[in-house]
């Protein structure tokens, strides 16, 4: 009852980014190269989120990724769209430099 509640209210437990990161996650940065060249975290990926299905073939899928962005807005929709592509650990980080600031 618990679980169904929380699905319909969207409340998602509290993700550890630290340790996904520890444990060989992938930061996948969707934002534009320029962009990413002003700033990003250090080891991260950069696939712009309009290039993000060109790239997907070079992701193995059973790596956890964590996609960021600017604000939080184009690493949802990429992590929508890892997901719908059959990749299932995929999480939201949000801005990358807040990423940074829970990896670090």
């Amino acid at each position: 009852m618990l679980h169904t509640l929380k699905k319909l209210l969207s409340i998602a437990p509290k993700v550890n980014f630290q340790d996904l990161v520890q444990n060989g996650a992938i930061v996948l940065d969707v934002r534009s190269p320029s962009e990413y060249k002003q700033g990003h975290i250090k080891g991260s990926i950069n696939a712009p989120l309009n290039e993000l299905l060109k790239h997907i073939s070079n992701i193995k899928k059973d790596t956890p990724i964590i996609s960021c962005c600017a604000s939080g807005m184009r690493s949802a929709t990429a992590r929508s769209i890892l997901k719908s592509n059959g990749f299932e650990q995929v999480y939201n980080g949000g801005s990358w430099s807040s990423l940074a600031n829970k990896i670090t």
